[in-house]
């Protein structure tokens, strides 16, 4: 894979660019009921990050890497200003894109996470899964059967599961599950942020009421390093706000943008 790769995206509807990057183990397509919504404002780009979706696999990944393949993806597609929705993993990567090449990001919205390191949850995702021998199975029920021992909850599965392609004879992941769980304490870190990271533009932060992931604590460190700031928390929904709660979560989004 050459170091200029560029990511996949997919794109719909006409006006000022609007970018989404989706969170760990998701992938632009995730969001393609919300794109439509915000399509009959802005030109939509929903992205597949690196290891994700219809985009390159490399054995690398940490938020600095993420941040320069969406920057040459913007270069490429010349886009020099640019509205940015990042939800968890992508949301990180929106903050980072926003301090790194401010003049590029007009106004963010940041889903359901913040600027700080968080507690690995993941592994007991990524296990069952590198363990599974695919080819022993025929068919997308028999592999949702057996991840059920480890992964009872059916709306996860489901999420997972959108990353299983069937490759001729063979199934295949879409995610590198072996380069995320190799790189997991880059991707669920953040560096301590010094005085001077600041980000200047518009910033809308919204939370899941049953998620907390944005706290008191996070909340303070946030009103220190962004200049234009609101959280807003959005009410019966959790991590997967966006997904629990699209209408909810479009209206608020389309609230701010269009403010």
């Amino acid at each position: 894979m050459p170091d200029n790769a560029l990511l996949h995206y997919s794109q719909s509807g006409a006006g000022e660019p609007l970018i989404i990057l989706h969170g760990l183990f998701g992938s632009g397509k995730n969001w393609q009921s919300l794109a439509r919504v915000f399509a009959e404002h802005f030109k939509v780009y929903t992205l597949d990050l690196r290891n994700h979706g219809q985009s390159f696999h490399h054995q690398d990944i940490d938020y600095r890497l993420m941040v320069e393949d969406v920057y040459r993806l913007l270069q490429h597609l010349n886009i020099n200003n640019c509205r940015v929705i990042g939800h968890s993993m992508g949301g990180k990567i929106s903050m980072l894109l926003a301090v790194e090449h401010a003049a590029m990001v007009s106004q963010l919205v940041v889903a359901d996470i913040s600027p700080v390191p968080y507690p690995h949850e993941y592994e007991h995702l990524i296990e069952p899964i590198l363990s599974l021998e695919l080819d022993r199975y025929d068919s997308r029920s028999s592999i949702d059967a057996a991840l059920q021992i480890d992964i009872p909850e059916s709306s996860l599965r489901a999420f997972l599961m959108q990353n299983l392609l069937r490759d001729g004879e063979h199934w295949r992941w879409k995610v590198n599950w072996q380069a995320i769980k190799r790189n997991l304490d880059k991707i669920t870190g953040y560096s301590e942020l010094p005085q001077d990271w600041q980000v200047a533009c518009p910033t809308l932060f919204i939370r899941g009421e049953k998620s907390n992931y944005i706290g008191e604590a996070e909340e303070k460190l946030i009103d220190q390093h962004f200049n234009m700031v609101a959280i807003k928390t959005l009410a019966n929904a959790g991590h997967w706000l966006h997904a629990e709660q699209p209408r909810a979560f479009a209206r608020l989004v389309l609230e701010f943008l269009l403010d």
